[in-house]
């Protein structure tokens, strides 16, 4: 939570861990998450991708060997 306390108001969703997943294609359904599954989410507000990549750099999951997927959310 000291994070998101550094985040500050960026945070917009703080998110939940995720549960069983399953990998959807084409022309299959697949248990798993596929090659990089998605253990959880959290939203921030940022300037723009790499703004969002320099918060991501302070995320605890780091420091025991996990990993960060950033990615812009598209307006649709």
């Amino acid at each position: 939570m000291s994070w998101f306390g550094q985040l500050g108001e960026a945070v917009v969703d703080g998110g939940n861990p995720t549960s069983m997943a399953k990998t959807v294609s084409a022309d299959s359904v697949v248990d798993g998450g596929g090659a990089n599954p998605a253990t959880g989410y959290s939203l921030v507000n940022a300037s723009d991708l790499d703004a969002a990549v320099e918060m991501a750099k302070g995320c605890p999951v780091l420091s025991s060997g996990g990993t960060v997927e950033v990615a812009e959310l598209m307006e649709m």
